[in-house]
């Protein structure tokens, strides 16, 4: 069964920096003016698929359209999310999708039920003729504006009533031309004064509809705290996984040799009484086996948490890690010399490149192997990459999965691209923030 999965979903634009007035009124201007073509846009989208997705609904047709409106207007959204913040230079409130999981009629009625969706196809509607209004007031304010300022230089060739010269003539009855000329200037440079703050207030009007429906702080709150419990239950997985894989290993590595060892230990503690030269092979053996038992443990110890990574670093402790891979490895760490991170950071990269060469010396079949480690100042960027037989699958019972339940401890993700016949890619994202502090 598919489970659906939540999504927290900040705006990725960075607040603009700050401006001139002018360059301030400029951008303003710009987002009204093409508010409209995009709003039309939109509408024309949203109304269409409204319409046929509600016609043929009975028939079932209708929810395949209806679930492509709502993308559609999940786009729509984003994008009017992002002309705000960069507008107004101010980062809006949160907003949060429950992503549908899944294909088919399952997944589409899921797609119906995620509320947000359908706050944006409301916005696409109810902005629609506020956008129309906005458009026409912010040109009238402007164009009007610097049209009448100029009104002396295109009103000339205009042929005009004989008995009325103009539109002060008509109010006022004053027919006088250079009156006339200055009645309309002074419009030109009223409208013009006050358009900045006329456009400056349809500017805020869009700005806090987009706030009131394309933003749902407590909704993000709520997926914010689905996501902080799915972290918990995926470290409480992980933790519990590892302690099996540990179980496991210690049962059939190290203490099957330390119950020979006692065995041995017998053996030699009878036979030094009555045959001492018999006792001596099997003193040489038990020194053999408890140096393979130390040298079990040694590794089982590095897969946990070996020193040089709390003691040098994840470059050092990869470049180890590396070096011990029975497949010729390739590692390339863009990382800043010196530079540490969190314990849950380190050990979670570390854990994701020893696991998955690991699988590739175990399953892939591989000649060669890639490991990437980036940064920039939100993740740690993991990729590693094989020539092997592909077919790695991240579901639950494979391999993968408990990388997928470590990363999700520390809110990180992981894509895996392996067709069969190879070649392989695991990518990892994991987060810097959010896990504290060395």
């Amino acid at each position: 069964m598919t489970e659906t999965t939540t999504s927290f979903e900040p705006i990725p634009v960075p607040v603009a920096a700050p401006v001139s007035r002018g360059g301030r009124f400029g951008r303003q201007l710009g987002y009204l003016l093409a508010g409209f073509p995009l709003g039309a846009a939109a509408f024309v989208v949203a109304i269409g698929g409204l319409a046929a997705g509600a016609a043929s609904f009975a028939v079932l047709l209708g929810v395949p359209i209806l679930v492509a409106t709502l993308a559609a207007a999940r786009g729509f959204a984003e994008l009017e999310r992002r002309r705000v913040v960069a507008v107004t230079g101010r980062e809006l409130p949160p907003h949060a999708y429950r992503e549908r999981a899944g294909e088919g009629f399952k997944g589409w009625w899921r797609a119906l039920r995620e509320p947000q969706s359908w706050r944006d196809l409301a916005h696409i509607l109810v902005s629609f003729p506020l956008r129309v209004v906005s458009f026409c007031i912010a040109l009238t304010w402007t164009l009007g504006g610097l049209g009448e300022l100029l009104y002396a230089a295109w009103s000339w060739p205009i042929p005009r009533d004989p008995g009325k010269q103009g539109l002060l003539d008509l109010m006022f009855g004053i027919s006088s031309r250079a009156a006339e000329i200055a009645f309309n200037i002074g419009i030109g440079v009223l409208l013009l004064a006050t358009a900045a703050p006329v456009v400056r207030a349809l500017v805020a009007v869009q700005a806090a509809l987009a706030r009131g429906l394309l933003t749902n702080e407590r909704s993000a709150l709520q997926v914010r705290t689905e996501q902080l419990a799915l972290g918990r239950r995926s470290a409480v997985a992980a933790e519990a996984q590892t302690l099996r894989r540990l179980e496991r290993d210690l049962h059939d590595g190290p203490q099957q040799r330390l119950v020979r060892l006692t065995m041995d230990l017998e053996t030699v503690a009878r036979r030094l009484d009555d045959d001492p030269d018999r006792a001596r092979p099997l003193v040489a053996e038990m020194i053999s086996q408890s140096h393979e038992a130390l040298s079990e443990l040694r590794a089982l110890s590095r897969g946990i948490a070996p020193p040089i990574l709390a003691d040098r670093g994840l470059a050092p402790a990869l470049t180890a890690a590396a070096a011990r891979c029975p497949i010729p490895v390739e590692l390339t760490t863009d990382l800043p010399p010196g530079r540490r991170f969190a314990a849950a950071v380190e050990n979670t990269a570390y854990f994701v490149v020893t696991e998955a060469l690991t699988n590739v010396a175990k399953h892939a079949r591989a000649e060669h192997c890639a490991v990437s480690v980036r940064m920039d100042e939100r993740a740690l960027f993991v990729r590693v990459w094989d020539d092997g037989c592909g077919g790695a699958h991240p579901g639950k019972g494979h391999g993968l999965a408990g990388l997928i339940d470590r990363l999700a401890a520390v809110e990180g993700r992981m894509d895996v691209d392996s067709p069969a016949g190879g070649p392989t890619t695991l990518a990892a994202e994991v987060p810097l923030s959010g896990v504290g502090e060395r």
